[in-house]
C-alpha cells in the first residue's frame, strides 16, 4: 500500500521487486530465503532483477549486488565483476551484460544455462528463463542456450529485426522492429 515513484519492476518465482526512481528497492511476497531482505545501505541502483528465489541490482557504478537463496552460487558475484550494464534471473542461475558487450552466467547449470556459447559477441540484450538463457545481438538476431526440453532454446529459423526479448519458465518471446511478436517453446 502507498507505494509509488516506481521506474521499474521485475517478479521472482514467488516474489516481486521495485526499484524505485531515487535508486532504493522495495520487495513483497515470500521471505523463506531473505530474497526481499535488502541489504542494509543499498542505493544507487539502476536496474534490479528476481530469479527463483534471488534478488540482483545493479549499481550506477556497473557492480551488482545480490542477495537471496544461493544454493547453486547464482547470489555469488564472480570476483572482480565490474562494468555491468544489465542484469538477468533464472531460477537458480544469473547472467549479467558487461558494458563491452559480452556476456557472464554463473549458477545452477544442469542444463548448460550458463555455458555461454564462446562466438557470442555484440550482444546488446539478455533473458533468463528457469533453465534457458537467451541474448539478443545487435545485427538483431537471437542466440539461446540450456534446457531446451520444450524447444524454448531453438530459435526460429530466419528470425531477424528484433529489439526485445523476453524468457518464460521453458518459453521465449522476441519482439521484431515491425511490431510483431515471435514466440517459441511450451505452448501448455
Amino acid at each position: 500500500a502507498g507505494l509509488t515513484g516506481i521506474a521499474a519492476i521485475t517478479s521472482g518465482c514467488i516474489h516481486s521487486v521495485a526499484l524505485k526512481n531515487d535508486g532504493s528497492v522495495t520487495s513483497w511476497g515470500d521471505n523463506s530465503y531473505s530474497q526481499n531482505t535488502i541489504p542494509a545501505g543499498l542505493s544507487g541502483i539502476t536496474s534490479v532483477a528476481a530469479g527463483g528465489s534471488h534478488t540482483l541490482a545493479l549499481k550506477s557504478d556497473g557492480s551488482l549486488s545480490a542477495w537471496g537463496f544461493n544454493n547453486y552460487g547464482q547470489a555469488d558475484i564472480p570476483a572482480g565483476h565490474s562494468g555491468v550494464s544489465s542484469v538477468a534471473a533464472g531460477d537458480a542461475h544469473t547472467l549479467s551484460l558487461s558494458s563491452s558487450k559480452v556476456v557472464t552466467a554463473w549458477g545452477a547449470n544442469f542444463s548448460g544455462q550458463t555455458n555461454v556459447p564462446t562466438e557470442l559477441t555484440e550482444v546488446t540484450a539478455i533473458a533468463a528463463g528457469d533453465n534457458h538463457s537467451v541474448a539478443l545481438k545487435a545485427d538483431g538476431t537471437v542466440v539461446a542456450w540450456g534446457q531446451n526440453t520444450s524447444g524454448q532454446a531453438t530459435v526460429p529459423g530466419g528470425l531477424a529485426g528484433v529489439t526485445q526479448i523476453a524468457a518464460g519458465t521453458a518459453h521465449t518471446l522476441a519482439l521484431k522492429q515491425d511490431g510483431t511478436v515471435s514466440a517459441w517453446g511450451s505452448n501448455s
